[in-house]
């Protein structure tokens, strides 16, 4: 069993490593449970974001995966008989076949409860790299409904010509953990710092803003976004999706980017408050909507180097 953690891009991540550690193992996967209690808070389950029949069937002459435990072994993790931990980050493949392999021997069940990163990126046979590039193109396919609202976007967008999807990691998320406060007001400063004190598992309290920065390590402000987006030549008049959730600071924060670019929309705009009714309050299904438009956008320009901009530029 595997719990996943973070926003959308990086429980997507996590699942590809997840999928490829059980078929490596030899052991069967519960379709993974996705983060409720970060701080997106978004309930949804993994069958309200992907097609759970194709992520199934697409993978089933590589590993074994179940919807939920069958009753017997269901009973033992009811009664606590089953071993909850987290993996190291960043370890290799041997570390799970030494390591965890003995424990799911030991206990017959295996919670992975953090899935951020902990499979390393380099030095695995090619076999495991290819599962995982097959589990996040071909298997994790988004629902139906998600799938048709993304193509209607994209409809309206192509109608009015081309199009640049903005990746603006500029949310009130972004910028408390990250510590990164260029142009923020004092009582802005305070708020994002009481933020990042708020959720205890967030380990990096004391941050230098101004030295982050200096390192190159936050992402653009919209300030900045207009200056790079005119320094790269961009028509000025071109159609900007913003694929991003509230921008911290709002209209005060996003003018000097509509003014050098007035034909800023997000799917709020182009699409009627019915449309999204089912999605309010869901981030992640919002953020698939998103990542969909980027995928088919003619230009995908992300501000920060993050879990979208690495899946997204792999993607297309």
């Amino acid at each position: 069993m595997v719990s996943c953690n973070g926003g959308l891009n990086q429980m997507r991540a996590a699942i590809c490593d997840m999928v490829a550690i059980a078929r490596y193992l030899n052991v069967t996967l519960i379709v993974p449970e996705l983060d409720k209690t970060s701080f997106w808070n978004d309930p949804s389950e993994f069958k309200d974001i992907f097609d759970v029949d194709h992520f199934i069937t697409s993978l089933r002459d590589e590993v074994r995966i179940l919807k939920e435990l069958p009753p017997r072994v269901q009973h033992r993790v009811d009664q606590g008989m089953f071993l909850s931990m987290q993996p190291i980050s960043w370890s290799d493949i041997s570390y799970y076949a030494h390591q965890i392999l003995p424990l799911v021997q030991k206990h017959k069940v295996v919670q992975l409860n953090k899935t951020d990163a902990r499979l390393a990126n380099n030095n695995l046979p090619p076999e495991i790299q290819k599962l995982r590039c097959r589990v996040n193109f071909n298997a994790l396919k988004f629902t139906s409904q998600i799938e048709e609202l993304g193509r209607r976007v994209v409809k309206i967008l192509r109608e009015k010509g081309p199009f640049l999807v903005l990746h603006l990691r500029y949310e009130m998320d972004m910028l408390a953990f990250s510590g990164c406060t260029h142009g923020c007001n004092s009582d802005e400063e305070e708020e994002l710092t009481r933020m990042r004190y708020a959720y205890p598992w967030w380990k990096e309290k004391v941050i230098n803003s101004e030295m982050k920065r200096k390192e190159g390590l936050c992402p653009l402000t919209p300030e900045e976004t207009a200056l790079v987006l005119r320094a790269l030549g961009i028509d000025r008049n071109v159609q900007i999706y913003i694929a991003a959730g509230e921008i911290y600071g709002g209209e005060r924060r996003m003018a000097p980017l509509a003014e050098a670019f007035p034909n800023l929309v997000r799917k709020e705009t182009l699409l009627v408050r019915s449309d999204l009714k089912f999605f309010q309050n869901h981030s992640s299904q919002m953020a698939a909507l998103d990542y969909l438009v980027s995928l088919e956008s003619d230009i995908f320009v992300p501000t920060y180097d993050g879990n979208m901009a690495k899946v997204v530029e792999g993607h297309r």
